[in-house]
């Protein structure tokens, strides 16, 4: 029994174990980041660094208006007669052809790499208004509206406004000048390559002697308004200048604020030691050759698009400031975009890449400022970046996303939409999770809770058997502890544990000795042993005898002829029991240090429960 009741307690204490450790489970399962972080169930880095980091990444605007007045052009009678010579003694020595289109073409072109030489300005001037500008990448650093971006996306040089207008805004001009002089040439038949060696002496004298007026600028950043994620639209949102740094090779860094935000999605620095030679780099932002073409949605233009590629190696400038070179591909408008790790982070921001002799950028070569850098612009103006509640709960809502726990997610992205109404992707992630949960594809798990109350019932209920066990274990040991006694009716026997043994083994096993009955005993009694079939004679039987325990009174069959029945160990037999007459002996009181083996006690209860076992009721 003993053996029986460890194995009991040794199986409840492992369910409790097991309990306890589904419990941990269910624990860590909640606490631990997602597998999908490490880029498994076929999630690429790139595609989850876009998902986390996109709604921080904005695109910017650099506007500047002005009134653009140009004079009127008028040629230098003596200069253009001087030209007009050397072209006929070119022309005789064959160095030029004969023909009056090529001979103007020459000229065109000699006037248009010295233009002050053969034209004057003069009046009447001209005026147009116009508006220059370009758009860059910037991204969110504080939930309040500090962003940072590149120094060159947030102001121009002299001369690069000028060439910028210039290009933009005279072109009108240009085109109106070099058709009114070629108007004047007299049985030419203008051909491509001649009205655009005219119009390039329009182009350099109007660029040179512009001028512009009422001169204004203007900073935005492109937000998208409610809806966004499902039909974009767009509004400038005005940006102030905070602080700007050098352009490249300098310390190429702005910092703008946007007024009246709040709850912003943001995302996080990282150091310069997170990223080594040979690591990937993940580049964000508005390449200009969607942003600047006119067949894309306004939806595609406010999609950032995210590259990547190697990091080649550390430089510095002249000037002594870090650079990174990375292979990861950028564009025009890239720049000021930031530069993630693989972990997400920010250790970076795009600011030049390689230009082709045709003025194309080159995917081969880009350059990143160091966020040490950033970090350092920042301190300057006691800047703190900082993650908001829209950029938790989002990246929350991505993890059970990603995970296929839509039920989970649903209600994270419908806070994210209440805390940022603006927020430009959570209304797509809200259908798609309606979706899927409609289609059956969800996969979210029971509840966290449910576990631990299924847990600690499990250890509610162990404990409470233990407790049980302890409690007859005791018992147990009290009763081993008394001694024996053997006044049990054998007609429901209960086996009684005597020297730590169990009874029900020991009466199949040992061999008890058989009972002699006492002689004189009437034909009409059955024999010990053996049922009669036919039951007492015709079919009567002697009284009923009662059964009180102890206590039992009834007929007294203990005597023969006067004198006390014995059996062979000398003990006097109890009365026939009932209708089937089998002999009960009475066992002896115990006696401490009895005067009876234990073992032999063992057999006797062996064998009168085997007798018992072969008797057979009455028939009926």
């Amino acid at each position: 029994m003993n053996g029986y009741l460890t194995t009991l307690i040794r199986g409840l204490a492992t369910t409790a174990s097991i309990a306890l450790l589904a419990v941990t489970a269910a624990v860590g399962v909640a606490a631990a980041p997602p597998a999908w972080a490490d880029g498994g169930e076929n999630l690429s880095v790139g595609t989850l660094l876009a998902a986390r980091t996109h709604p921080a990444v904005q695109l910017t605007s650099l506007t500047f208006s002005a009134e653009v007045v140009v004079p009127t052009a008028d040629v230098r009678q003596g200069a253009l007669q001087e030209l007009a010579s050397q072209i006929q003694v070119l022309v005789a020595a064959g160095k030029i052809p004969s023909d009056e289109p090529s001979m103007y073409k020459y000229m065109f072109k000699r006037m248009a790499a010295n233009v002050d030489k053969y034209l004057i300005p003069t009046k009447p001037n001209r005026t147009v208004k116009a508006r220059v500008g370009g758009m860059c990448t910037g991204w969110w650093v504080t939930p309040d509206g500090y962003m940072v971006t590149g120094a060159h996306c947030v102001d121009m040089s002299d001369d690069e406004l000028s060439q910028t207008f210039a290009q933009q805004a005279l072109q009108k001009f240009n085109e109106e000048d070099a058709q009114e002089v070629i108007k004047g040439l007299e049985n030419v038949v203008a051909d491509e390559a001649l009205i655009e060696a005219a119009q390039m002496v329009y182009i350099n004298f109007n660029s040179a002697h512009m001028k512009l007026q009422k001169l204004q600028k203007s900073l935005a950043v492109l937000q998208s308004l409610p809806g966004g994620g499902v039909d974009k639209t767009a509004k400038e949102v005005p940006a102030e200048l905070v602080s700007v740094g050098e352009s490249y090779p300098g310390k190429d860094f702005a910092l703008l604020k946007v007024n009246n935000q709040q709850n912003l999605p943001t995302v996080p620095l990282g150091d310069d030691s997170d990223v080594q030679t040979g690591d990937t780099l993940y580049i964000s932002g508005f390449p200009g050759l969607v942003t600047n073409t006119p067949f894309f949605s306004i939806e595609s233009k406010l999609d950032p698009a995210m590259t990547e590629g190697p990091y080649n190696a550390r430089r510095t400038t002249t000037e002594g400031v870090p650079y990174i070179q990375t292979q990861a591909p950028s564009y025009h408008g890239n720049s000021g975009g930031p530069v993630f790790s693989r972990d997400g982070k920010v250790v970076g921001m795009l600011i030049a890449g390689t230009v082709s002799e045709g003025g194309e950028a080159s995917e081969n070569e880009s350059f990143v400022l160091p966020v040490s850098i950033i970090k350092e612009k920042l301190n300057e103006k006691n800047v703190k970046p900082s993650a908001s509640l829209t950029t938790t709960k989002y990246n929350e809502a991505l993890d059970a996303f990603f995970a296929k726990h839509y039920k989970d997610a649903l209600p994270l992205f419908r806070e994210v939409q209440a805390l940022h109404p603006n927020h430009s992707y959570v209304a797509k992630y809200i259908t798609d999770s309606q979706q899927a949960i409609s289609a059956g594809r969800d996969e979210t798990p029971q509840p966290v809770w449910l576990w631990i109350v299924i847990g600690l019932g499990v250890l509610i209920a162990v404990g409470g058997g233990l407790a049980l066990l302890m409690v007859l274990l005791r018992r147990r040991r009290r009763a081993a502890a008394t001694p024996p006694a053997y006044s049990q009716a054998y007609g429901g026997v209960h086996a009684t544990a005597i020297g730590g043994q169990d009874e029900r083994q020991d009466w199949r096993q040992a061999a008890a000795p058989r009972y002699a009955l006492p002689q004189g005993e009437s034909s009409s009694a059955p024999s010990p042993g053996a049922y009669s079939r036919g039951g007492p004679a015709q079919g009567q039987y002697p009284p009923q005898p009662q059964y009180g325990g102890p206590g039992y009174s009834g007929h007294d069959d203990r005597r023969h002829n006067g004198h006390p029945r014995h059996d062979q160990y000398e003990q006097s037999v109890q009365a026939p029991d009932g209708a089937t007459r089998y002999v009960r002996p009475a066992p002896p009181a115990y006696q401490q240090g009895g005067e009876r083996d234990v073992a032999e006690l063992e057999r006797e209860v062996a064998e009168l429960r085997r007798r018992l076992g072969q008797r057979q009721p009455p028939d009926a």
